[in-house]
Formats: C-alpha cells, sequence, structure tokens
C-alpha cells in the first residue's frame, strides 16, 4: 500500500447527527464538570485571573479601549485554551485519573496541537489588526479622551461602527468555529496532520448544518454572557463547552 492510501485510510469519518444533539453535548459536559470541580473551576478561573490582568495592564499602559477587540478575540483563542478540559473529559471517558496539573500540560503532548494553536494565534492577530484598522478608518475624525471612550462607542450615532465590527468579528469567529469544532479533540485523541483535522472539522460542519449552528450559538451566547459579567460568568462557563466540546467531537467524528 502506498503512503497515499495508508494517509487516507487513517482519516476518519464524519456521523450525521440529529440537529438537536448540541443539548446532549453540553449535558454530558455537565456530567464531566460535576465529577472533577475541582480541575474543570480551577482551570475555569485562571482564565478569569488572566481577563482581570490583562485589563489592569492595559488600563495602566492606557490601552484600555483595547479590551473590547481583545475580548471579542477571547472565541478565537478559546479552542486552543480549552484544550487540557479536552484531555480531562479523555481522562474521564478512558478511565484515567484526572489532575490539574495534567490538564495544563496537555497541549505540550502532540507537536501538532502546538501548530493549530498557531494557526488560531494568527487569526488573533489578524482580527485585531482589522479591528485597529476599522476604529482608526471610522473615527478618523478623533474619539473622547479614554475614560470616556465606552460610553462615546455606545451612543446612537456610532451605532455603525457597532454593527460593523461586530460582523468583522462574526466572520472570523465563524472561520474559527469551523476549523477548529472538532479539530484540536482529533489532534489530542488521535495520530493525525493538522491539515487532515482541519478538513474533517470543515466536513463535519458542512455536514450537520442545523446541529453545527446551533453549538456554534450556544458557544457565542454562554461567551457574551461570560463576557458581559466581566469575564466572571467564564470561569463556569468556560470548562462547561469545553467539556462539552469534547463530547461533540466523539459523537461526531466515527
Amino acid at each position: 500500500m502506498n503512503d497515499n492510501a495508508l494517509s487516507s485510510a487513517s482519516v476518519p469519518g464524519i456521523r450525521i447527527i440529529a440537529d438537536d444533539r448540541p443539548w446532549s453535548w453540553l449535558q454530558a459536559g455537565w456530567q464531566d464538570l460535576t465529577r472533577i470541580p475541582g480541575v474543570s473551576l480551577a482551570y475555569g478561573a485562571g482564565f478569569v485571573a488572566a481577563g482581570y490582568l490583562l485589563s489592569f495592564l492595559l488600563w495602566r499602559a492606557d490601552g484600555f479601549y483595547l479590551v473590547l477587540p481583545l475580548a471579542g478575540g477571547f472565541l478565537l483563542v478559546a479552542p486552543f485554551a480549552a484544550v487540557g478540559l479536552y484531555d480531562a473529559s479523555r481522562r474521564l471517558q478512558s478511565g484515567e485519573p484526572v489532575s490539574l496539573t495534567g490538564a495544563l500540560l496537555a497541549w505540550r503532548r502532540p507537536l501538532q496541537v502546538a501548530s493549530f494553536g498557531l494557526i488560531l494565534l494568527l487569526l488573533h492577530f489578524a482580527w485585531m489588526r482589522v479591528a485597529l484598522l476599522w476604529f482608526v478608518l471610522y473615527f478618523h475624525g478623533g474619539t473622547p479622551a479614554l475614560d470616556k471612550l465606552p460610553l462615546f462607542l455606545i451612543e446612537a450615532q456610532n451605532l455603525p461602527f457597532l454593527v460593523i465590527g461586530t460582523l468583522i468579528g462574526g466572520v472570523f469567529a465563524a472561520i474559527t468555529f469551523a476549523i477548529s469544532v472538532i479539530s484540536l479533540p482529533l489532534l489530542l485523541d488521535r495520530d493525525i496532520d493538522v491539515i487532515s483535522a482541519i478538513l474533517l472539522s470543515l466536513r463535519a460542519v458542512f455536514s450537520n448544518p442545523k446541529a453545527m449552528l446551533l453549538w456554534a450559538g450556544l458557544i457565542t451566547l454562554f461567551t457574551a454572557v461570560g463576557l458581559a459579567t466581566f469575564f466572571f460568568g467564564l470561569g463556569l462557563l468556560f470548562p462547561l463547552v469545553a467539556h462539552a466540546s469534547w463530547h461533540a467531537y466523539r459523537d461526531v467524528v466515527e
């Protein structure tokens, strides 16, 4: 058998699932969270603390206006940040012991996971550049003092800025979701290359459009709630979605 045949044989298939399956993923994710609450909530608390620290550093550096695009970019890097919780769910499913240390170091194991994380990081950088460019183009006439900027942005005349900015961010988020919805759990669980994992993720999305649209909507909703509570809600919702994402992968990939 030639190398191409071997590569093709190693790529798993995609299942066609019911449109409402994301609710089952959330239920399974919640069960994982309640089985290892210490690991899950500590992991989530770490990201809440990182959000507060980053916001504080930006405020001290007179760059607090960057908090909004950075928060919007959270959806772009969250799949990679959740690798440790995917691994925790994998260990629970296989009956292996779970620890916070193991979860924090899980991303180091496969080189492919780190490579995919680099792709997500580049997407995040691209989003930041586009967001700043849109800010500069829209407010070319100048903006008020930084301490008044949040209230300035929600004024009626600035609604187009927020709407178009949200749409731009939505495009980046949709791309990230499509290439990563099963990629990282797949790379963590099986011996497969990054390109094959991305193509398989795209196949999963296009083969199950309604289920994946519901799942994307739920992820966006939970992330919005977490950010609206100034990161505090992410302490619970981030690990919940991460555990559920592992079960999404197990459900969709043969």
